[in-house]
């Protein structure tokens, strides 16, 4: 979903499995050598607490805990968030019913990354894992303390099950992309478990695929007939931290810390989910709930509008010292935020038309007069990372490109040219570029778009219409300009803002001319690539929402996939960052690198936080005396 800085409704809890696994392997990636054995023939077999594909992870297997936590940071008190709009289920893993905030807080995965290293992976429900050079297998050696939230031990006849579920059941994108590269899941005693892959299956991501992997319980779902692709009304049970406490239905959701909880020791656990409740209150929209902010019904806020963050903070709580405003640093990629095109629509399939509603976007008319100057343009997929593509190719680029020239799936100048780059605007005193307006003009006369008596273009009798589909009040001020602009262009444009719960079943359906997206992408770009831009994704997908089909993308993705050494990894992702921007299914928006936040004066976290993460739900921690101060002052309703 979308909001002024980051698409977000509440900020995610930074869980174990969250942080680095959605589906596929994101910011993972050959091993921590502990260990050798060999496998049949001369194949050596890794036996390791972790895994990269990039030499060694971070820690080492007797790391006491991670390098960013207090890990003397106490627990109990409650961290309280807000969210917009409802929600009807806690089941993100169906296309049906709106999902609520936090959702998968209870979820834990065989492997788990950390907010500090970017390419490693460590055994969590596991104790190590093993695999051969080749990695056409993988097995996890499975903790035998580990417990569902009803005290039943996790086995891996759970984790099998888990596994086989989410492969029948689970949403079309990740089925149709990842069926094919499994051969066989065997149970290979209480606690043992094998995953053996096809021979297409990318070996890059193989392991950290099926080490993404959550633990259900069999028992559970066979007994009370739950399924992954129906909405539910409590969460999956699962190993977690936190479990359910209360629900008011569209209105306010409690998790509560499990209190027999089986990972609290855990080297990865220790200084982390150290609050006793996470409470989530939903707002209407955002400004009734800046307003509850100010009055104390909730106490932390990741601020996602500029115009709040330079004027709205100006109230009793703050003035009072009650309240602490504040910029973190945010070392993540930039986030890939922009409207994208419907391209399933016809007047969306003319590379050219795209284009020309792209200029009509003023950024920096926007930035100056609506964003207090706060914001950088996106022009990459990887933002302010190794992965964006600049300048002309390399000649590694080069390497993956002719061919797709060659058979005339790209045009010749993507071999010369620089990468494209947002439109720029000249003008910043208006809304409207002049300049861009007659290079907008021209595009779509090229493209067959005429103006006609009325004002508005047509072609072949259908006017050239665009509907924005939007749900937060705070983006009319940021659409209503570019409408304005595209109305002078001759563009039927208009804005459709509707609630949550339609903005996410039009978003499903297709029912939109463009809409707000963030296609958030990682260090280490691999199969998931397929979800997010892949054309067999294109029909069915909560990430590939613009409808992308192109072959020359394909084809990219496959040289992205193959990749081995982290510097070819680079050198295809920068191929590709390339071909995507060319092809213009976007209006790229804004992004920052600094985390806004405010909250009541009662949070604590480590001086120094790490680059990938605020972790405000992971490894802050509630001082309860600061707490008590700002009960006996007043500061809370």
């Amino acid at each position: 979903m979308q909001n002024q800085a980051k698409a977000k409704v509440a900020t995610p809890v930074q869980s174990h499995a969250s942080l680095i696994f959605t589906g596929a392997a994101i910011m993972i990636g050959t091993a921590v050598w502990a260990g050798q054995a060999f496998a049949q023939g001369d194949d050596p077999v890794t036996i390791s607490h972790g895994y990269s594909n990039f030499g060694d992870v971070m820690y080492p297997a007797d790391f006491p805990h991670l390098n960013y936590v207090n890990p003397d940071a106490p627990k109990g008190g409650e961290m309280s968030q807000w969210a917009q709009g409802t929600f009807d289920s806690f089941n993100t893993s169906t296309r049906k019913g709106t999902p609520a905030a936090l959702a998968t807080i209870g979820n834990e995965s065989i492997l788990v990354g950390t907010s500090d290293d970017p390419y490693g992976a460590y055994c969590y429900l596991c104790t190590t894992l093993e695999y051969p050079e080749s990695r056409d297998w993988v097995i996890f050696n499975l903790r035998d303390d580990v417990k569902f939230s009803d005290g039943t031990g996790m086995t891996a006849e759970d984790v099998a099950y888990t596994f086989k579920l989410y492969l029948e059941q689970g949403i079309t994108e990740y089925r149709e992309v990842y069926s094919q590269f499994v051969k066989d899941v065997e149970v290979l005693g209480p606690y043992k478990i094998k995953f053996s892959f096809t021979e297409d299956a990318p070996r890059r991501d193989v392991v950290t695929w099926v080490g993404g992997t959550t633990a259900f319980s069999k028992a559970w779902f066979e007994k009370t007939g739950a399924r992954l692709d129906e909405s539910t009304d409590a969460p999956f049970m699962s190993t977690g931290p936190y479990l359910l406490d209360s629900v008011d239905i569209g209105r306010q959701i409690i998790y509560r810390k499990d209190p027999n909880w089986w990972g609290a020791d855990q080297p990865l656990s220790v200084g982390r989910n150290n609050f006793e409740t996470i409470r989530v209150e939903y707002f209407a929209d955002s400004a009734a709930a800046f307003e509850g902010f100010k009055s104390g019904a909730y106490s932390f806020r990741q601020e996602t509008s500029s115009k709040e963050w330079a004027t709205g903070y100006d109230f009793p709580a703050l003035d009072n010292g009650w309240v602490v405003k504040t910029e973190l640093p945010d070392g993540s990629i930039g986030s890939a935020q922009a409207f994208v095109f419907n391209l399933d629509k016809p007047q969306w399939q003319d590379a050219r038309v795209r284009e020309a509603i792209g200029l009509m976007f003023n950024f920096e008319w926007s930035n100056e007069s609506l964003f207090y100057g706060l914001y950088s343009r996106v022009n990459s997929f990887w933002q302010n990372s190794d992965l964006e593509a600049k300048g002309t190719p390399s000649t590694g680029e080069v390497a993956i490109l002719q061919p797709l020239v060659d058979e005339g799936l790209l045009p010749a100048s993507i071999l010369t040219d620089e990468a494209v780059m947002s439109p720029v605007s000249s003008t910043i005193d208006r809304p409207l570029d002049r300049g861009n307006l007659r290079r907008a003009s021209a595009l779509l006369d090229e493209a067959g778009w005429v103006s006609g008596a009325d004002g508005i273009r047509h072609k072949d009798g259908q006017t050239l219409d665009a509907v924005f589909l939007n749900y937060s009040p705070l983006f009319d001020r940021i659409i209503n300009p570019m409408i304005e602009n595209l109305t002078r262009l001759g563009v039927n444009a208009k804005l459709d803002r509707v609630d949550t719960s339609q903005y996410i079943e039009r978003r499903r359906s297709g029912d939109f001319d463009l809409v707000t997206h963030t296609m958030t992408q990682g260090f280490e770009p691999g199969q998931s690539l397929r979800q997010w831009f892949g054309s067999e994704a294109a029909d069915d997908s909560s990430r590939n929402i613009m409808r992308l089909r192109s072959a020359a993308v394909d084809r990219v993705i496959d040289a992205v996939v193959a990749a081995e050494e982290l510097d070819d990894i680079q050198t295809a992702s920068r191929a590709l960052d390339r071909v995507l921007r060319a092809e213009k299914f976007w209006v790229p928006q804004w992004f920052d690198n600094k985390h806004k936040v405010a909250y009541f004066d009662q949070y604590r976290h480590p001086d120094a936080l790490p680059p990938f993460a605020l972790g405000e739900l992971d490894f802050w921690w509630y001082d309860a005396e600061a707490a008590a101060g700002l009960k006996d002052a007043g500061a809370f309703q």
